[in-house]
């Protein structure tokens, strides 16, 4: 049974690293086999909270998910971004700047593949008028979102699997992730316009049509924009008063979903059109697979090489378990990883007796994904959807034109973040 969890997985692993086969039937393929070959019964698949599919990660994502896909329609993406360009005068390393805080800030709030899918199509249309290649915003902005991302719990998909297996909190995520990203996109921003130098040249006549746009006309719905914003303080209410109200995040992302579409009146093939089904297909067939490597003592001996590699060191497996976690992420998709590592890290907590030194784990897990899905073009989703995006636009980012960038953005800010957990959870704890 062991060998069936294990091949399986890693020839799924192998299939959506190289992308020969789309990730979600690459999931489901690889949790049908370990199902059929009896390593998991049903039970254990859909029922355990140790083996099975994390229901709560995916219900927050779906109820997240119809509440942009309502907020979509009012067009206050477009109104922001067009405002942005404005506030800019028009100066292309302004415009990038200010569209990458953007990104950042709403990636925390919403998620960085929903905001990269919101932002992205308002870029090409402002690099349109300003005359300039897109492609430039559209990494920055992507490397942003990653970045931005790690700051709450919803953020980005990775720290949503990391609070269900470990169990911390909304809040848990703003007080320790929050600050260390603030330092990190203050560093980013001032790097830009060296990393993206000769890529702000613009018609000054373009210039002006980009002044001239109106941002009050992108606003399709001011009435529909209320309730969104009366439904998304709520929610939001509702994630930082979590450990007080004692209700799930994914209970809370539902019932704003459920009552944003009652008082709506949005029609069911809008509000259903911000789903991404193959996520959420994706996310159950990995939690599978990853349960069958928890049932079969798999990753128990990983955690076991971990300990004695560290030989009980907390502050180096922090710092091992943040590089590893980095240049893993970058090479693969940092979802799959993370589902993979959570079970490992929380059996490596327990050989920890100072919880803060522990606790500091998972945030190194947390920081080395979130930040090391920037070093490749699949390192995170929301660089595969941003690639989409400009390939469909007609400008396509290679490979190693984002590499290039990312893999800088990288190195950078995991070399901040390893002081950041050195002093706070080692020196000052």
């Amino acid at each position: 049974m062991t060998a069936i969890a294990l091949i399986s997985f890693v020839v799924a692993y192998v299939l959506i690293a190289t992308e020969r086969i789309h990730k979600t039937k690459a999931a489901l393929g690889g949790a049908a086999i370990v199902l059929a070959a009896g390593v998991l019964d049903s039970g254990e698949a859909f029922f355990s909270h140790d083996t099975g599919v994390d229901w709560d990660v995916i219900l927050l994502l779906f109820g997240m998910m119809i509440i942009v896909g309502v907020l979509r329609q009012t067009g206050v993406f477009e109104y922001t971004a067009i405002w942005a360009a404005k506030r800019a005068k028009g100066s292309p390393v302004r415009i990038m700047i200010l569209l990458t805080l953007i990104t950042a800030v709403a990636s925390a709030f919403l998620d960085n593949v929903t905001t990269v899918l919101l932002i992205a199509p308002v870029t090409l249309l402002v690099c349109d008028r300003l005359g300039i290649r897109p492609v430039p915003f559209l990494i920055a902005e992507v490397l942003a979102s990653n970045i931005g991302g790690a700051a709450t719990l919803i953020g980005d998909p990775p720290n949503i699997i990391v609070a269900s297996r470990s169990g911390l909190t909304f809040n848990d995520f703003l007080v320790h992730m929050a600050p260390i990203v603030v330092v990190e996109l203050a560093v980013f921003t001032l790097i830009l316009p060296i990393l993206f130098r000769g890529s702000f040249d613009s018609d000054p006549a373009r210039v002006a049509d980009v002044m001239a746009l109106n941002e009050r006309e992108a606003i399709q719905d001011a009435r529909l924009l209320i309730k969104c914003g009366v439904v998304l303080f709520a929610v939001f209410t509702g994630f930082i008063g979590h450990s007080v109200l004692h209700v799930d995040p994914a209970v809370v992302a539902l019932l704003g979903a459920g009552v944003l579409i009652l008082i709506s009146g949005t029609e069911s093939e809008d509000y259903l059109s911000g789903v991404e089904w193959e996520t959420l297909l994706f996310f159950a067939g990995l939690f599978v697979m990853v349960g069958a490597l928890v049932k079969t003592g798999v990753v128990k001996t990983m955690a076991q090489w971990a300990t004695d590699a560290t030989d009980g060191n907390a502050l180096l497996a922090v710092m091992l378990i943040l590089v590893v976690s980095a240049l893993l992420s970058g090479i693969i998709d940092n979802i799959p990883y993370v589902a993979t590592m959570s079970p490992l890290v929380a059996d490596l907590t327990k050989t920890i007796d100072n919880p803060v030194h522990a606790d500091a784990l998972w945030w190194s897990l947390t920081l080395g994904a979130d930040f090391g899905g920037n070093l490749t073009a699949v390192g995170a989703s929301a660089n595969v959807v941003m690639l989409g995006i400009a390939a469909r636009a007609g400008t396509p980012v290679s490979f190693w034109e984002f590499t290039r960038k990312g893999a800088v953005v990288t190195v950078i800010t995991i070399a901040v973040a390893a002081p950041y957990l050195w002093l706070r959870y080692f020196v000052f704890s």
